[in-house]
């Protein structure tokens, strides 16, 4: 019975799905007439609100939006490009104008995020087909690798070199201009780069000017001080001793004020304290000098300058002791240099005990000796022009023996060098014993008297003539009622006894002495010849008379240093900026000296210096008026001078000298010479000589 009914329930249900298709097909049709305008005006809601988006980002002209190509290549471009392109072309649109993708194929973007794959045709095309135009867009942003679409993000530049064409289009400079700016621009670079080189090149040039200038300066007259001095390395360093001494000041100016007030606790207890920081203070001149108290007194004695100020301080009192004491201070550095001074030139005029017991032991040997016996070797060669020729005047045996050592020790060719020695009758016989004792090599040697050139006399000689004088034995031989130390040094150093020896002028009469030669070296008993000299007497002076080194930095030693150009006699006819020259190696030209006559020209000038107006006492003076202008300059390496009172010679400078000079006060055979230049000297003394062990002469 049941399944006779499930046709007709399976109908019934069929009629049923019937009727509701075809409910939902009326449905559906009323739903999409009513919904259909709805979709399209929401979608052009959409269009609209996406033209609205773009026209926030990008600036647009006052004029209708019509050119849909613009919105078109933007939509384009930010599928493209990321945030930050999108924003700076925002923020660039005044320059480069309404944006589409006619302007970005046709080049008007800068090259760093330039789409890559777009031939120079291509981009310089007009956009006719909008969407060929959409399509061309995809394609090439297809093509671009995503590195390089961030790239163009993190590079983007807008090129700002933009030229109107005829059709009043904005354009970029094409490639030929871009070239030409990026050479311009790596010009510029290059450029740049050659204008530090040359700074950099100026700047050691003016440091290497710098220095020459430096080794020019007479550090002696600058001082001594310097900061490059190690114990001014560290502007801490001795702080404890500059502190104890700075108290001490202060303590001395509190017990003076104390005093005056009444204050005489305080006055006592300033004192004590004054007296223990002096014990602990001592001679230290560096903190590891100090003695171990010195921190405690220290203490102490801020403890009472703190009490002190408390009850005395008054800033204008305090002014005028510190006042007073740096005049008082100044007072005795004054006389302290004076005496300085004074006992320097003592020193300097003095003759060692152990030069002196030579002479006396040498002249006692040479007077023992038969007359026969006294004779040099080699007499002929005195006269003869083609040998190399010394002059040499000294009364110190022991200087004109390491003159004469350290020549002949660098000489090359020593049997073709002579001697010519002069010294006063005291020295005569030990000068003669001397070199009789220890000869010179093969070298040749005379010594002569001083006191028997019969032709040297006061009616020919001014300076003879002067000594002489009244006026000037007053000056040199009489104290003028000086009774201390500081007052008769004033004029110490002009009253040396050598002034008074002929000795020192007879270089000014040189063709005198040596009739027969055409050319002599000169030179001081105070240097030291390290090198060959033979070369000198092949240097051409240029018709000038005296080859010598000069002496003038940037504004030391030069003519006003050494002549009083307020006397119109020296203002009229010499440069006071003139350079000056050194005495002591000296290449004299005998012939031009004869036709310029040198030694009438000495005359006339030290005439005129009678009442010593134009110049002190000394031979440098005259020698710079007599060879005016008829001095040859040598090479400085031939003679380097300060060894006598510059501490601070180079040593290398002194090591490649031929010739160094002991010029100054600390001469190298005394006490006072300067430690680390005396060896130079010292190496060519004999101390294992018979008579200089007599005598004590020692290193």
């Amino acid at each position: 019975m049941r399944p006779s009914k499930l046709p007709a329930a399976s109908g019934g249900i069929q009629r049923s799905r019937g009727g509701v298709v075809a409910k939902l097909a009326v449905l559906h049709l009323l739903l999409l007439s009513f919904l259909s305008p709805l979709f399209f005006l929401a979608a052009r809601g959409i269009r609209t609100s996406v033209v609205a988006d773009w026209k926030g980002i990008l600036h647009i002209s006052s004029k209708p939006i019509v050119d849909w190509r613009e919105q078109l290549a933007m939509q384009h471009m930010k599928s493209i490009f990321t945030k930050e392109v999108i924003d700076i072309i925002s923020a660039t649109r005044h320059d480069l104008g309404p944006w589409s993708l006619d302007s970005a194929r046709k080049n008007y973007v800068s090259s760093s995020w330039r789409i890559g794959g777009q031939d120079e045709a291509s981009q310089n095309l007009t956009i006719s087909d909008p969407i060929q135009a959409a399509s061309d867009v995809a394609q090439n942003a297809s093509r671009v690798e995503p590195e390089n679409v961030a790239a163009a993000g993190d590079l983007l530049t807008i090129d700002k070199g933009v030229k109107d064409d005829s059709d009043g289009h904005q354009l970029l400079d094409n490639p030929v201009i871009v070239a030409r700016r990026r050479l311009r621009e790596r010009r510029r670079e290059r450029r740049a780069f050659e204008l530090v080189k040359q700074d950099d090149e100026e700047l050691v040039k003016l440091e290497n000017a710098a220095i020459q200038r430096s080794k020019g300066v007479n550090s002696a007259v600058l001082g001594k001080y310097s900061i490059w001095r190690k114990d001014n390395e560290n502007e801490n360093s001795d702080s404890t001793v500059r502190l104890m001494r700075d108290q001490m000041i202060m303590a001395r100016v509190y017990s003076v004020i104390a005093k005056s007030k009444n204050k005489t606790d305080l006055y006592r207890e300033l004192q004590n304290r004054l007296k223990e920081s002096q014990s602990a203070l001592g001679e230290a001149n560096a903190d590891s000098d100090l003695h171990h108290s010195a921190s405690k007194r220290i203490k102490e004695m801020g403890q009472v300058l703190s009490k002190a100020r408390e009850q005395l301080y008054d800033c204008k009192v305090v002014t005028q002791k510190l006042r007073a004491m740096l005049q008082l201070a100044d007072t005795q550095v004054r006389s302290l240099k004076k005496q300085s001074t004074f006992l320097s030139q003592l020193a300097a005029k003095t003759i060692p005990n152990g030069i002196h017991c030579l002479s006396m032991h040498l002249s006692i040997a040479y007077y023992l000796l038969p007359p026969e016996k006294r004779k040099f070797q080699r007499s002929e060669k005195l006269d003869d022009p083609n040998l190399y020729h010394y002059a040499l005047f000294s009364d110190n045996i022991l200087a004109a023996s390491v003159v004469v050592n350290s020549t002949i020790m660098n000489a090359k060719e020593t049997e073709k060098h002579v001697f010519h020695l002069v010294t006063d009758k005291l020295n005569f016989g030990a000068m003669n014993m001397w070199f009789l004792l220890n000869p010179p090599g093969k070298a040749t040697i005379h010594v002569e008297n001083v006191d028997e050139f019969k032709w040297l006399n006061s009616s020919y000689c001014p300076v003879l003539r002067q000594l002489e004088s009244a006026a000037m034995k007053e000056y040199y031989f009489k104290a003028g009622g000086h009774t201390t130390l500081s007052t008769g040094s004033s004029n110490l150093k002009y009253r040396n006894p050598k002034y008074l020896s002929m000795l020192n002028h007879l270089r000014f009469y040189l063709p005198q002495v040596y009739p027969k030669l055409n050319k002599i070296l000169f030179l001081d008993d105070d240097i030291v010849v390290q090198k060959d000299l033979t070369a000198l007497w092949s240097i051409d002076l240029k018709g000038k008379v005296n080859g010598a080194v000069e002496t003038c930095g940037q504004s030391f030693h030069r003519f006003d240093k050494y002549l009083n150009f307020s006397n119109p006699h020296i203002s009229r006819n010499f440069d006071p900026n003139a350079c000056g020259w050194a005495y002591g190696m000296n290449m004299f030209n005998l012939n031009a000296w004869k036709k310029k006559d040198i030694t009438g020209i000495y005359h006339k000038w030290q005439s005129l210096n009678e009442n010593r107006a134009l110049w002190k006492l000394g031979t440098l003076p005259p020698g710079l008026l007599t060879f005016y202008n008829l001095t040859h300059p040598l090479d400085k390496s031939w003679h380097v001078l300060g060894l006598g009172y510059n501490p601070s010679i180079d040593r290398s400078e002194i090591e490649n000298a031929a010739v160094i000079h002991y010029n100054g006060n600390m001469k190298p055979w005394l006490e006072a010479a300067m430690t680390k230049y005396r060896r130079y000297w010292t190496k060519y003394i004999k101390y294992y000589h018979p008579y200089a062990k007599i005598c004590n002469l020692s290193q």
